[in-house]
């Protein structure tokens, strides 16, 4: 039996679910596939979870090493690493059951089976065949492993396995210094492991502005954070204690090996090349502006239609996506515009072009920046580490990018993301009034630095 639907969403992740909520919202009876629970990696193994426990860990760390710094005598803290494993459940819990209750209140049906595509405008569902003029793959991705080495889920693991343990390990080897190995480096190392963090370029979280990679190096290392870049690993070897890592120039012991070293997106086995979708080397769906792939009638959104693969990216995409389909455009995505977050200690945010990446792109650029140590709410927070950095054109004024490294800098980016879709001049930044004392104000200062009037400094 053929079921009729205005669109059909394979796939139940942060982008599918969005995808689904505003085709509903335009008018379109929409249907949504998934073989799992809704929510996806973002919600059940990504960012939910990982944020969950970095804040256990940013807590036990700030009592146990750092209380008498602010006067809060705190003897004996302990940690009990199956409480933080259930209050790391308990709310990936609450928000998945919100998540069902979006489907219900938005009138979406959803369809528990696996599902490919079937033909034009066609989506097989385990014995039912979904049919609809508009088709939109959310399938996702999953994390990748290196050569010769396979993922046992106790010493060797991925980010999956990593954030769904239920003990920690005494020492850890990271191979990957981006978002994901970053986090992980310092949610290990604030709860008293031993870590190793490994990565092949020259430098930390390399897809970061240079002088964002640099603080942050001397961040970890202060931290106790043995940090390698320029760092081959040929192979590792599972011992009766722990994990043999293989360098081209050493050995590591550890407990554990974390390989974090990217993802690949769930394009295979779902009938794409059947129905003649282009996918690139690496198996990302090819998508224009509107997330419309090479075949009309399909589009594509989320980590696997490649540009950044992350959870706000995928709800934009998912929404560009469902307004195309209504005829509801808005505008189509930009790449530039996706807010960049990592929360590692120091947090990192940023948005649009690095500076080098301006110059390589013919821009005549001016920069401001503007430290942490200067701005008093970061005194206080005890969190002085760090700095705002605003790349704008020199010609024009108009803010090219933005990066913050240090304390809340997740949260400081947003105004600046917004100032970049509005294809703001760094100077209307500045001329924002920003409240005091918050960390706000070393976005305002960053700004007015750009055309030399920040005043604190």
């Amino acid at each position: 039996m053929a079921d009729e639907f205005d669109v059909v969403v394979l796939g139940g992740g942060f982008g599918g679910y969005t995808a689904a909520i505003r085709a509903s919202q335009l008018g379109l009876r929409a249907a949504l596939v998934e073989s799992s629970k809704l929510g996806g990696t973002c919600l059940h193994l990504g960012c939910i979870p990982t944020k969950a426990l970095l804040e256990s860990s940013a807590l036990y760390h700030r009592l146990h090493d750092r209380g008498a710094e602010f006067g809060i005598r705190a003897e004996g803290v302990t940690f009990d690493f199956e409480r933080i494993a259930r209050r790391r459940d308990g709310i990936v819990d609450q928000l998945w059951r919100g998540v069902q209750g979006l489907m219900r209140k938005n009138r979406i049906e959803v369809v528990q089976a696996c599902g490919q595509l079937a033909g034009p405008g066609a989506i097989r569902a385990g014995e039912r065949t979904l049919r609809a003029p508009a088709v939109i793959i959310a399938t996702g991705s999953e994390p990748r492993s290196l050569p010769g080495i396979e993922f046992d889920g106790q010493r060797i693991v991925s980010s999956d396995h990593a954030v769904l343990a239920n003990r920690l390990p005494a020492s850890v080897v990271i191979v990957g210094a981006g978002a994901v190995g970053v986090e992980f480096a310092t949610f290990y190392r604030q709860m008293g492991s031993r870590v190793t963090l490994l990565e092949a370029l020259d430098r930390l979280v390399p897809l970061e502005d240079e002088e964002v990679s640099q603080l942050l190096l001397q961040s970890f290392r202060r931290a106790g954070i043995e940090c390698r870049v320029e760092a081959r690993v040929k192979g590792a070897r599972v011992g009766d204690n722990g994990v043999t890592v293989e360098l081209e120039d050493a050995q590591l012991e550890a407990e554990q090996l974390l390989v974090a070293v990217g993802r690949a997106p769930r394009s295979s086995g779902i009938g794409l090349e059947e129905a003649g979708v282009a996918t690139d080397r690496q198996g990302f769906v090819q998508v224009d502006g509107w997330m419309r792939t090479t075949v009309p009638g399909i589009w594509a959104v989320g980590d696997v239609a490649g540009g950044f693969l992350l959870a706000h990216a995928a709800a934009h995409e998912g929404i560009t996506a469902a307004e195309d389909i209504a005829g509801h455009r808005v505008q189509p995505v930009e790449q530039n515009l996706v807010t960049r977050c990592t929360f590692s200690s120091p947090e990192i945010g940023s948005v649009g072009l690095t500076e080098t990446q301006a110059r390589a792109r013919g821009h005549r650029v001016k920069v401001g920046r503007f430290p942490l140590q200067a701005i008093g709410k970061a005194l206080i927070h005890g969190e002085p580490a760090g700095f705002a950095k605003l790349v704008a054109d020199e010609e024009t004024g108009q803010l090219l990018g933005a990066h913050v490294v240090g304390v809340q800098a997740t949260e400081l980016i947003a105004e600046p993301a917004l100032a970049r879709l509005f294809q703001g001049d760094a100077w209307e930044v500045g001329r924002n009034i920003h409240p005091h004392p918050t960390m706000s104000e070393v976005i305002g200062e960053a700004a007015l630095a750009v055309d030399g009037a920040a005043i604190n400094v």
